[in-house]
């Protein structure tokens, strides 16, 4: 269970469908481990990430509150099988009845893939993710689910979505920026991230946040799948889910693997109580 939270096993009503009448926010875990092209792990990383999210303080004292006293659900994971279609649809379905349930949810991955279905389910305006890598292929390796191809699924699969900001993208193959030169994609490069500030328009806006841990430089946090040097520091990754949270309708944090002592879990947990505090300021 992520710490601070209440189990959701142990609200269930009388017909067993979880009671979420106090649930401002629910934790899902999508291990979802299919497509990693380089160090697989991924199904390990909600695991990862909420035992190692166990060291944190329930006060925060920038916003006075208590974690523990902001709603927080978890549901546990939703374990993944070999059709990953119908993983993701599945995945979709739990993740929309927690938003019918007027809760956010906060998707742990799990490869990037799992997004897609957090974006299906929340139908959001705009996509914004922190990434390495511009995920912008058609398909890698004649799969077009694969983690590299997330950010295109969501602008071509998800028709509530207009547009995708991509921070800190500091790769990808030649086809892809030329993809992100189109109008609906806007790539912010790591050296400019610490001077971004989101659109007041974009902020009107229903937006889904992800977070893959790998836009983090891998000196901060090597446990991720495919780790690509001169990127962000984790303070830069806090400030800008600081500034999307209060129009973030959907959160993620994803590409968590067990292939480091805990850092890449340890700041994904934290991002996730920071979206968690920086939303609850604005009620």
């Amino acid at each position: 269970m992520f710490p601070g939270a209440t189990d959701e096993r142990e609200r269930a009503d009388a017909t067993g469908r979880p009671d979420r009448t106090d649930a401002n926010f629910v934790v899902v875990g999508a291990p979802l481990d299919a497509s990693t092209t380089f160090q697989p792990g991924t199904r390990f990383g909600p695991r990862r990430i909420r035992h190692f999210a166990e060291t944190f303080d329930d006060y925060d004292h920038r916003t006075d509150r208590y974690f523990s006293e902001l709603g927080v659900v978890d549901h546990g994971d939703v374990r993944p099988w070999d059709d990953v279609p119908e993983y993701l649809e599945w995945l979709e379905g739990t993740l929309r009845d927690v938003v019918w349930d007027d809760a956010v949810p906060l998707l742990l991955g799990g490869e990037h893939t799992v997004t897609l279905a957090g974006a299906r389910a929340v139908e959001p305006e705009a996509l914004v993710v922190l990434d390495a890598h511009l995920d912008l292929r058609e398909a890698y390796d004649g799969n077009p689910l694969s983690h590299a191809c997330v950010t295109r699924r969501i602008l071509e699969d998800v028709d509530s979505v207009e547009e995708a900001v991509v921070l800190g993208a500091r790769t990808g193959s030649e086809a892809e920026w030329e993809r992100a030169s189109e109008p609906d994609v806007t790539v912010v490069p790591p050296e400019d991230v610490a001077d971004w500030e989101p659109d007041p328009a974009l902020l009107e806006r229903e937006l889904y946040c992800s977070v893959d841990v790998d836009a983090a430089d891998p000196g901060y946090a090597p446990g991720t799948g495919t780790t690509e040097p001169f990127g962000l520091e984790p303070r830069e990754m806090r400030d800008v889910v600081r500034a999307l949270a209060p129009a973030a309708t959907g959160f993620d944090a994803v590409e968590v693997n067990d292939r480091d002592d805990g850092q890449a879990a340890s700041l994904a947990g934290k991002l996730v109580r920071e979206f968690v505090y920086a939303r609850s300021e604005r009620a």
